[in-house]
Parts: structure tokens; C-alpha cells; sequence
């Protein structure tokens, strides 16, 4: 329970910090850049990437059975890409429950497993 209390705040933490400019953007009126000049609509989806991202990241950390820290989740535009880190390898069960946890997070569109690398 304390792991998921501890994954549960740092994915919090981590959506407020990336969402912060989108939010305030959205308070105002007028079309608003960012710094980096991309609309506001580019950061919106970056935001929902981090927090898929970070949502994927907490439930394989604590999923019994699946080496979460081992896994590397990157997602674009909806679409999250698991991998292995170097020299990890999973059992085809733990890399089809990889997948199932990430297909159940909302905004997730597909997600694509073939760098996971199975004993």
C-alpha cells in the first residue's frame, strides 16, 4: 500500500508540474503561446502523453509480479511504447499483464510491445 501511496503522489506531482502552463492557458481568452511557440493545443497533448506516461509507469510499479522499475514507458500522441531496460528480460506473462495495464489507462489509443524483450 505504501508503494502505491508513493507512485500515486509522484504521478500526481508530475501532472500538476507539466500541466501548470496548460491550465493557466486555458484561463484566458485570446490564443495563447507557449515559450517554445507551439499552440496551445501541442501542449495539451504533451500534457496527456506525460500523464499517460506517468500513469502507466505507477501501475506497472505496483503490479505483483512485473518488474515495473525495469520497464521503460514512453508515449506519443496516445500511443505507449514499452521496452526493456538493458539485460531485463520478462516472461511472456508478465509482458501480456505489461500490456493489459497499459491498454486500461484512459486516453491510451494503442500500445506497441515488441522492444520488451521475453526469455
Amino acid at each position: 500500500m505504501k508503494k502505491f501511496a508513493i507512485a500515486a503522489a509522484t504521478a500526481t506531482a508530475l501532472t500538476l508540474s507539466m500541466a501548470n502552463g496548460v491550465f493557466a492557458a486555458e484561463a484566458t481568452q485570446a490564443p495563447v503561446m507557449l515559450a517554445s511557440n507551439q499552440p496551445v493545443a501541442d501542449a495539451k497533448q504533451e500534457t496527456s502523453d506525460t500523464w499517460i506516461t506517468t500513469k502507466v509507469k505507477a501501475d506497472l510499479l505496483t503490479e505483483k509480479g512485473i518488474p515495473g522499475s525495469d520497464i521503460k514507458v514512453e508515449t506519443t500522441h496516445g500511443v505507449v511504447a514499452l521496452s526493456s531496460k538493458d539485460g531485463v528480460t520478462l516472461t511472456s506473462a508478465q509482458k501480456d499483464t505489461a500490456v493489459m495495464i497499459a491498454k486500461k489507462i484512459k486516453g491510451v489509443k494503442s500500445v506497441t510491445a515488441e522492444a520488451l524483450k521475453t526469455q
